[in-house]
């Protein structure tokens, strides 16, 4: 059985059967080259049995005239001679040439068949094992598409540099496209910034009229009774239980927007005007103004102190501790008005006669400067029959009007300011 048959170990198909039959003639022919060249070897080796020396006369003349031990070196020598006249004639190039060209022959119709059909089979075997590593690690990733990649060929190493060229190709177009958006996604954000920071007030304002505006901790301002004038501060303040703020009050400030301004960055000041100019525990209108919203980057803990002042109803009460004593004053009412009519202030001490009323003052809407809203409300305590109030000062400018105070400018208004060389 040849070497093919043992690797094979089953029945051969005609094509093998045919290349067997080639090898084995090849084979033969080694053979019988073999067999010819070592049978006239060994027949040029042996020395002939019927082959006689042939000696001269003179030899024998020679050796009788020697002794014996010459004699016998002498016939060894002729022996050795006789052998050598007999050695087999040279082998033949042909015959050589003919040994040879028949295991090349054999060579290369059966060994080298087969090592080429064996390196075949090793290619085909490393190929499929390549082949199901990439599909197994690409089945990881995403399953649908490792079996589509396998059934089209796109693991096959030949097309691997391609792949590559086409990604890259595609990412470089999708960049190429994406540029056209960057400057629009600039120009956006660019935007939405200005934006946040234009109207800064209004969005932090509205979140900051639910929590404590004054930045101060839940105290025990609430439990405050009304009628007792106890634990009183001894600088002018002002607390609103219901919104925790608890402030002091500036006196003494003029009525203009800047000087107001400069005086409710230490807490709220007393806006006083003509026909509304009283101080606590006085008839008359007692005005309180400070801001509802202020920018991000202004340093005073006052800027939201009156955000909460919307959520102020009728009932709710307010204290103002002055010159030692604590007036009491529950909230009446609420209104809004421009900014410039400041005879608002008058109308509510003309509705009030003989009143010791208080208005707090701040912007509206929340975080804008557009109108002033007024949460106004009488003293409860001390009662006006029981002290005699006196009466603030008369006045005869009630058609006077001013300005009342308002928010800090916007970051764009205060540019603006700045560039026009404005106060």
């Amino acid at each position: 059985m040849s070497l093919m048959d043992n690797k094979s170990g089953g029945q051969l198909s005609s094509a093998q059967k045919q290349q067997q039959t080639a090898a084995s003639l090849a084979r033969q022919k080694v053979l019988d080259a073999y067999k010819q060249q070592a049978y006239k070897s060994a027949a040029a080796a042996r020395p002939s049995a019927t082959l006689k020396p042939v000696v001269a006369p003179e030899t024998k003349k020679k050796k009788r005239s020697l002794g014996r031990a010459a004699a016998r070196a002498l016939r060894n020598t002729e022996k050795k001679a006789a052998v050598a006249q007999t050695v087999a004639p040279r082998v033949r190039t042909e015959d050589w040439r003919k040994y040879h060209s028949a295991w090349q022959d054999y060579y290369q119709k059966y060994y080298g068949d087969y090592y080429q059909k064996a390196a075949r089979d090793y290619v085909a075997k490393e190929r499929l094992k390549y082949e199901r590593a990439a599909a197994e690690k690409a089945e990881k990733d995403t399953p649908t598409k490792a079996i589509m990649s396998v059934a089209a060929g796109e693991n096959d190493p030949k097309n691997f540099k391609a792949q590559i060229q086409d990604k890259v190709a595609k990412r470089a177009k999708k960049m190429r496209k994406s540029r056209h958006f960057i400057p629009i996604v600039v120009g956006l954000s660019v935007l939405l910034l200005g934006l946040l920071f234009q109207y800064n007030q209004v969005i932090i304002a509205n979140a900051v009229a639910f929590m404590s505006p004054g930045g101060s901790e839940v105290n025990d301002i609430s439990a405050i009774d009304p009628t007792v004038s106890t634990n009183v501060h001894e600088s002018p303040t002002l607390m609103i239980p219901k919104l925790n703020v608890e402030v002091p009050v500036t006196f003494g400030a003029k009525s203009d927007v800047k000087s107001m301004a400069a005086a409710m960055m230490n807490g709220v000041a007393h806006f006083s005007i003509p026909g509304a100019s009283a101080v606590p525990g006085e008839i008359g209108n007692f005005a309180v103004s400070g801001h509802s919203a202020g920018n991000v980057y202004e340093t005073t803990q006052y800027k939201f102190i009156f955000s909460g002042l919307t959520r102020l109803t009728n009932g709710d009460l307010i204290y103002m501790d002055y010159n030692g004593t604590r007036y009491s004053y529950r909230v009446t009412g609420t209104n809004t008005v421009d900014p410039s009519d400041s005879a608002a202030l008058r109308r509510i001490a003309n509705d009030n006669p003989g009143k010791p009323m208080i208005t707090l003052i701040t912007c509206t809407p929340l975080g804008t400067s557009k109108y002033r809203l007024l949460v106004y409300g009488e003293q409860i305590h001390p009662s006006v029959d029981d002290d005699t109030a006196s009466q603030a000062p008369a006045t005869n400018t009630e058609n006077e009007e001013h300005t009342m105070p308002k928010n800090s400018d916007s970051p764009l208004e205060q540019f603006w300011k700045w560039l026009t060389g404005q106060d």
